[in-house]
């Protein structure tokens, strides 16, 4: 059972970690300034997550060298609009340093922390607040997934060494939604290696809520990846 203040209702913060360069994506500087449709990738990232009311505020969190989002953004800004240049090496880092962040402007314990990812820009303020919905009476907190539909090889030196059963796996999103009073514990038992903030609350034992999300929530990684996202952002 949670240990959380009883008679103290729990908000939720937005986390958007924003620190990495995106190498994997082929282009020349950090993919969340790539422009989509017209305006920075993590423009309509933030742009949705405003569109949620019941997150009280979200937290951007960039490398500490960052010198562009003020011009590439300059609509992020007023009481539910927060920044901090306190982002490291890894995810974990950031969204760990995010968390402290957050708790330095207030934010308590038993308070929400919903992670996500500046690239997972065709998020939509519905699929947010399904996800709240869903966790709000959660013992632990979950994340938007998408089950796998397609046939799963395992591989070995290029070829085919196994098939793997596609039954009950899942395809990790964002936000993932957790209190801070387990996050920050989770994330700094699990170290910078952990991939996602949900890999982090598992290795203590916590099985978190999966809550179905469309496929649209793609994270935008590889160079094909902007293409499609541009695509779908205009047919909107």
């Amino acid at each position: 059972m949670s240990n959380f203040p009883i008679g103290l209702q729990p908000r939720c913060f937005a986390l958007v970690p924003a620190a990495g360069i995106g190498a994997r994506s082929g282009a020349a500087g950090p993919k969340q300034y790539v422009p989509l449709a017209g305006r920075p990738m993590m423009a309509h990232t933030l742009e949705a997550l405003a569109q949620v009311a019941a997150l009280e505020a979200t937290l951007v969190v960039l490398a500490p060298e960052d010198d562009q989002f003020e011009a590439a953004i300059p609509e992020f800004q007023g009481g539910r609009a927060w920044l901090a240049r306190v982002g490291g090496a890894s995810r974990a880092e950031t969204v760990s340093a995010g968390l402290t962040e957050l708790m330095a402007r207030g934010a308590q314990a038993h308070d929400w922390v919903l992670v996500h990812d500046a690239a997972r820009c065709l998020i939509r303020p519905e699929w947010v607040l399904r996800l709240i919905e869903a966790c709000a009476e959660d013992e632990v907190g979950g994340l938007l997934a998408l089950p796998l539909a397609d046939t799963l090889k395992q591989a070995e030196a290029g070829r085919v060494a196994a098939t793997v059963d596609r039954r009950h796996k899942w395809a990790a999103q964002t936000p993932q939604m957790f209190r801070l009073g387990l996050l920050k514990p989770a994330l700094m038992m699990a170290g910078d290696s952990v991939t996602d903030e949900a890999s982090a609350v598992e290795a203590l034992g916590h099985a978190p809520l999966l809550v179905e999300s469309p496929m649209e929530n793609f994270k935008v990684t590889w160079p094909a990846d902007f293409a499609l996202a541009e695509r779908l952002l205009k047919s909107r």
